[in-house]
């Protein structure tokens, strides 16, 4: 079966490549922050980290899947697994559903990094109405929960403003044996 996920999985990327070169998107490579090392910033294990994957969406309901397809493929071997999929949907979700990356054209981007044992993903999105996530309170509420169990999984998250875009982080283990996941 784990030959049938793997396969799986790399149809999922490969279609999800195809799909983003005709949409105009790409992994592009000129884009990675620091030529592959990322500097690590806010929460977590400060240093240069390394980037594990990097791609933009289009702003629409079916990216979350593609967004968990996306990290399963860049990190299938990460402890938090698991938890960095469900982040991501999340993540991924919320940026659609609460910012202008929801938008006609919007886009939403997703990052992948390493290092010092620690896995940060983040989700970039189209900047919103005050571009401060929030974590509810409400335990009974039907809608709202995202950052809750953002904040319930990862080691650590934060976010940062970039302009009119928020950037949404959250740290998950690696295997903890030196710089890399």
């Amino acid at each position: 079966m784990t030959g049938d996920l793997a396969e799986a999985t790399g149809a999922a990327v490969e279609a999800l490549r195809a799909g983003a070169g005709r949409a105009g998107l790409r992994d592009d490579p000129a884009r990675r922050r620091g030529g592959g090392a990322v500097a690590g910033a806010g929460g977590g294990a400060a240093g240069d980290r390394v980037l594990v994957g990097e791609i933009t969406l289009p702003g629409v309901r079916r990216s979350v899947g593609f967004a968990r397809s996306f990290v399963r493929a860049r990190a299938p071997d990460a402890p938090g697994l698991d938890d960095m999929i469900m982040a991501v949907s999340e993540l991924v979700a919320n940026a659609i559903t609460h910012t202008a990356s929801g938008r006609e054209g919007g886009r939403v981007t997703v990052v992948l990094t390493a290092g010092g044992g620690m896995y940060r993903l983040e989700v970039e999105d189209g900047g919103g109405a005050d571009g401060r996530p929030h974590v509810r309170d409400e335990v009974g509420a039907e809608t709202g929960r995202g950052m809750r169990i953002v904040a319930a999984l990862a080691s650590s998250w934060g976010f940062r403003r970039d302009g009119a875009r928020t950037v949404v982080w959250a740290e998950f283990p690696g295997d903890g044996s030196g710089p890399g996941p």
